[in-house]
């Protein structure tokens, strides 16, 4: 760890997304003296994102704490297995398992759950419904801020969501898990499971899948609770 500092986190985005959604737990984690990194993840594939991911995480001096939240918690999972990342916060994120993708783990979803509205794919690249994505997505902000996310999403890449595991950090890594349980993209239940299965610290909040934008002091508390305990160990 950098002298004088509190650590270093790098935080991952997901997919129809980029990495200015942080910027509110970003600048609580700065005023608490944290290093923090951003990853711009391409989200053409799940290899392209884990490359870009381990760069960043390389740039750091000393361990860090990864966050990766909804698709980047696929990105997490494979890239958290370098050697300087000490600990994994997962916000309303995927876990996979090794042989999983984001494609497995949607394949199925719990009965009564309600279904993003993903668009068919073009030319490869898949968006969310423009008119629904306020309240698929980030239903606990503000119209014009969920209309801004809306008109600037980032196109995904459907090789991204196929891309499957080889080594889930999470088996060896310590982790933690923000449920988000008014999310409307991934079920509640589903990240229950996925967090149980990875023996993660879970904290709940009420909040939409846009929780790491709309709660920024809850997901910015739990990643200076791993932080620390990661620290103190």
């Amino acid at each position: 760890m950098n002298a004088g500092s509190a650590g270093n986190a790098v935080l991952v985005h997901g997919g129809f997304v980029d990495g200015s959604g942080w910027q509110g737990v970003y600048d609580l984690l700065k005023q608490d003296g944290y290093n923090i990194a951003v990853v711009q993840n391409p989200t053409l594939s799940l290899e392209g994102d884990v490359a870009a991911t381990r760069q960043v995480i390389d740039a750091q001096d000393g361990p860090v704490v990864l966050v990766g939240h909804s698709y980047g918690g696929a990105v997490i999972t494979e890239a958290g297995t370098d050697p300087n990342v000490a600990a994994l916060v997962y916000i309303a994120a995927f876990a996979p398992d090794a042989g999983e993708s984001v494609n497995t783990l949607i394949a199925d979803p719990p009965p009564g759950a309600p279904v993003p509205p993903i668009l068919p794919p073009k030319d490869g690249f898949l968006f969310l419904d423009r008119e629904k994505f306020h309240d698929s997505f980030a239903g606990d902000l503000p119209a014009a801020r969920a209309a801004f996310m809306a008109d600037s999403q980032v196109p995904w890449g459907v090789a991204a969501l196929g891309g499957s595991i080889t080594e889930p950090a999470w088996r060896v890594k310590p982790s933690w898990y923000l449920v988000a349980t008014e999310d409307r993209m991934i079920p509640p239940p589903a990240q229950r499971v996925m967090s149980e299965r990875a023996g993660s610290t879970v904290v709940e909040a009420a909040g939409s899948h846009a929780i790491y934008v709309s709660q920024p002091a809850a997901v910015a508390a739990l990643i200076e609770q791993a932080a620390s305990t990661v620290t103190a160990r």
